[in-house]
This record gives structure tokens, C-alpha cells and sequence, in this order.
């Protein structure tokens, strides 16, 4: 059994095809999205166009239901471009999406945690903006009750695999489309993958046992980069470019 795990597109259609490309070069057809697929200032039209029409298991992420909570006023302003380049029937389909799901009978889904989709499963922010693994006792507090062997997170952008005490196996496959950002909460922070490679995973089940492979995908990042300069977003431009925050 093999699948293709993709999240935190973040309105970026080249990485995202590229992705699509690499998984296809794979040999996989089966895929699930983990959510925050349109929010950036870059082309939430035109991903949307193409996650539409792939028709992946999908659920839905903390800026995906800004997009369709918020009135466009109140909204921060990536998700009000994001928002503005969408069109009616596309945040129909946002509006269908759920909060978490299953996939197979093997794998629980969700885009952040089972019970908040804007607190990070896997790490914590200490006062000083340093982002670190959380000890396993506060991974493991959060999975009580998901009795499956494969728990799917996104929402970090940091591709991360975590045993649990008894077995389960908790995959973050990192952001195809933002390689670096930052957030004011709970503490002031950025994470920054250092590269502006696209991220994902790939699950495999092999004697009963499931293990990711991590891959980073090439594709014209310079040219969102630019895209995002021209928008007058520069922290997005050099997160685009370089994977660093500057």
C-alpha cells in the first residue's frame, strides 16, 4: 500500500505541479491533501483550478476556513488576495471540505490537531521564537482516541515523523508551497526549511509497517519568488527564493 501525502500549498501552482509531476514519476496515483491550499499572495486561482480537478482526499486548514468565515475586510492580507483570486464555485468546494477524515481504514487525517486546527501537533514555541520537538508525552496527549496506525498532520510546514508510544506513527510531509514564514503566536516565531525546495511524503506499508519517504521537489521557484516581490510581499519573495526569512 503507497500514497502520496501533500500539504500546505499555500497558492503556489508551480510547486504544486511540479509535486504532482514527481508523485506521477512515482508510479502513485493516490493522494491526500492536508490542507491551507490557497493562501498566499501568489496564484490561488489557478491552484484551485488544478487541486479541483484531482479530486484528492482533502481536509480542510486553518486558512482555508478563514476563506470562508472571514468577511474580506477583516481578513490578513494573504488571505484576502488569496480570497479575491478565488472564485464562487471554489470556495464552494472549501466550504466541503471536513475538518478531518480517514483514508483506507489505515490513516487518520487532519491539518493540524483532532481537536484545533491552528496548534502544532509535533512541535512547540518556547518565549524566545525557538521552535523545537515536543516531548513525546504532548504528541502522544493529543492522538488519544485515534485508533489508527497512520495520523497525517500538516500546518508546521516541517516534514516530521514521530513513533508513538505504542506504535502509531504520526507523518507531517513539510509544505509544498511556503518553505518559510512567520506567525506572532503563541510567541513571536519564523520557521524557515533553509531551502526553496517543494516538500511532501510518500507513505509505503511494507510487513504490516508504515514508513514515509520525504522528498523534495525542484521547480521555477524564482519565478513565484518574483510573482511575490511584484505583489509588494517581500518576506514571501525571500521565503520563496531562499527558504530563509530576510
Amino acid at each position: 500500500m503507497r500514497f502520496a501525502v501533500i500539504a500546505d500549498i499555500h497558492g503556489n501552482h508551480l510547486a504544486l505541479e511540479a509535486v504532482l509531476a514527481d508523485i506521477r514519476a512515482q508510479g502513485i496515483e493516490d493522494i491526500v491533501n492536508l490542507g491551507d491550499c490557497f493562501s498566499g499572495p501568489l496564484t490561488a486561482g489557478r491552484t484551485a483550478d488544478i487541486l479541483l480537478a484531482l479530486d484528492a482526499v482533502t481536509v480542510r486548514g486553518n486558512h482555508d476556513r478563514y476563506l470562508i468565515e472571514q468577511a474580506p475586510e477583516t481578513m490578513h492580507e494573504s488571505d484576502r488576495v488569496a480570497y479575491e483570486d478565488l472564485s464562487p464555485h471554489h470556495l464552494d468546494w472549501l466550504r466541503s471540505l471536513p475538518f478531518s477524515t480517514t483514508y483506507k481504514g489505515e490513516a487518520y487525517l487532519c491539518h493540524a490537531t483532532p481537536s484545533n486546527d491552528n496548534v502544532y501537533w509535533l512541535e512547540s514555541v518556547s518565549p524566545d521564537g525557538s521552535v523545537h520537538l515536543k516531548p513525546i508525552e504532548a504528541v502522544d496527549a493529543f492522538a488519544g482516541g485515534i485508533d489508527f496506525p497512520l495520523i497525517l498532520c500538516g500546518h508546521s510546514h516541517i516534514p516530521r515523523a514521530v513513533r508513538l508510544s505504542d506504535g502509531r506513527l504520526i507523518v507531517n510531509p513539510g509544505s509544498v508551497g511556503c518553505p518559510a514564514y512567520d506567525d506572532d503566536l503563541p510567541y513571536y516565531h519564523k520557521v524557515e526549511a533553509g531551502h526553496p525546495l517543494a516538500s511532501y511524503a510518500i507513505m509505503e506499508k511494507v510487513g504490516g509497517v508504515w514508513a514515509p519517504t520525504f522528498r523534495q521537489v525542484a521547480y521555477d521557484h524564482r519565478a513565484m519568488a518574483e510573482f511575490a516581490n511584484q505583489a509588494g510581499r517581500a518576506d514571501w519573495a525571500s521565503g520563496l527564493a531562499t527558504g530563509w526569512l530576510r
